[in-house]
């Protein structure tokens, strides 16, 4: 039966990556606190995705709470072109400082989305300032930047694009660097880059999200950034969800010795409160744009770009994420993840289970096609919220990434229910 506001939703309200004809009814929460959203009935549920992977102190942080509230009596908003403020200026250069020495500018947008589109519109432009002709860009199969036309064009192709398919650019794609392909994906990328026609490579650094929460190590990521140094071709890290401490560092590139030339940032950088999206470059790619001739101008902007309040809210964030506490539960949450692992890797039931930092994915045994469509998901996601979880799996792969406030005994709890779904199957 459902509620009065559940009639509601269903009438007036279209909700994102959900299948309208068959997909199932929604959740209405009332309230959100630590790792656990509470719904209408009072049931708790434990938020193990970190919300869209973007909560990652835990909800109602009071510390962020106070901050936005202060700044929305001083400065709610004002436009960015021609004005600034303190909010914008202080989240910038703590930012910068967090980043590797060669990130020098700061351009603020909304989303993750769009911090991407920012980064492909500066690296092309960048070329087009210069008198170059660079127009191609390259980017791992099965990644995902986002769900605007650039950001769908950079991404691999899935169902989530395939409608838009002759709509978006060309771009030239490699394979993930995964354990036994390393070699092979290193020497093709080189390939792919020797003509000098290659304005850009963007990737996801170390983990691949919504592709599946596919892993890599750092070193091919060294040699395909050190050949993009040395064929000039720009590299950009989309930082979206693997920032702040998710694979374990600050940034997952704090794992590389060569870095990227452009950072994309969103998701935890207000600790899942308010949308900010990020794109950071190093000095040479704002300089291209440093001309009397009006037509290099970076032509892009958003109503709500460097928004005070979103701003207060990241600041507070990272005064959390500058707290040593932070480190020692995202190392704890770690710890307890590695621990699972060595006792569920070999089940019957898995194909494979993978670690980086506070995230942990399992990918089950399939007769289907490993995708986002695979039938596995629904049963997943079912199984797992009747206990009182939020998961969202990706086909046959789901993933645990929680908020880092997020107790021992729910990690425990999560892990139990873990293994009894998969003595089910």
């Amino acid at each position: 039966m459902l509620s009065n506001l559940q009639k509601k939703d269903k009438t007036f309200i279209w909700h994102p990556y959900t299948h309208v004809k068959n997909g199932q009814g929604v959740i209405p929460v009332v309230k959100a606190r630590g790792a656990h959203l509470y719904d209408e009935k009072g049931q708790k549920i434990i938020d193990a995705i970190s919300s869209w992977w973007v909560n990652t102190h835990g909800h109602g942080h009071p510390h962020i709470a106070r901050s936005i509230a202060a700044q929305f009596k001083q400065l709610d908003h004002v436009i960015f072109a021609g004005f600034t403020h303190k909010p914008a200026v202080n989240l910038a250069e703590r930012l910068l400082n967090h980043l590797p020495e060669n990130q020098k500018k700061v351009f603020f947008s909304d989303d993750g989305s769009t911090a991407v589109e920012i980064a492909v519109k500066m690296a092309i432009q960048y070329y087009h300032n210069k008198g170059q002709k660079r127009r191609k860009i390259i980017a791992f199969d099965n990644a995902y930047h986002g769900d605007t036309f650039g950001a769908m064009s950079v991404s691999g192709k899935s169902i989530f694009n395939a409608p838009f398919d002759g709509l978006t650019f060309d771009v030239l794609r490699i394979k993930v660097p995964i354990s036994g392909q390393e070699d092979t994906v290193v020497a093709e990328f080189e390939k792919l880059i020797i003509n000098n026609d290659v304005a850009a490579f963007i990737f996801e650094p170390l983990v691949l999200g919504a592709g599946g929460m596919i892993m890599y190590e750092p070193e091919p990521l060294e040699k395909l950034i050190s050949l993009c140094r040395k064929y000039k071709v720009i590299s950009i890290a989309d930082e979206v969800m693997t920032g702040f401490f998710r694979t374990g560092t600050f940034f997952a590139c704090d794992q590389l010795k060569n870095k990227p030339d452009i950072f994309c940032i969103s998701k935890g950088v207000t600790g899942g409160t308010l949308p900010l999206g990020i794109t950071t470059c190093a000095s040479y790619i704002y300089e291209a744009f440093l001309d009397k001739d009006i037509r290099k101008t970076l032509f892009h902007g958003h109503s709500y770009t460097g928004n005070p309040i979103v701003c207060s809210a990241a600041n507070a964030s990272l005064d959390l994420y500058e707290n040593e506490n932070c480190l020692k539960n995202v190392l704890r949450i770690k710890e307890k993840h590695l621990d699972f692992f060595r006792k569920i890797s070999s089940h019957k039931s898995l194909k494979d289970v993978r670690v980086k930092g506070t995230i942990m994915a399992f990918e089950l045994l399939s007769e289907e096609t490993t995708s986002y469509s695979n039938a596995l998901k629904e049963k997943i996601y079912n199984y797992f919220l009747n206990n009182g979880i939020l998961l969202r799996p990706l086909g046959n792969v789901f993933y645990i990434l929680p908020p880092y406030c997020i107790s021992n005994k729910d990690l425990k709890y999560i892990y139990n229910c873990i293994t009894d779904f998969l003595n089910k199957l």
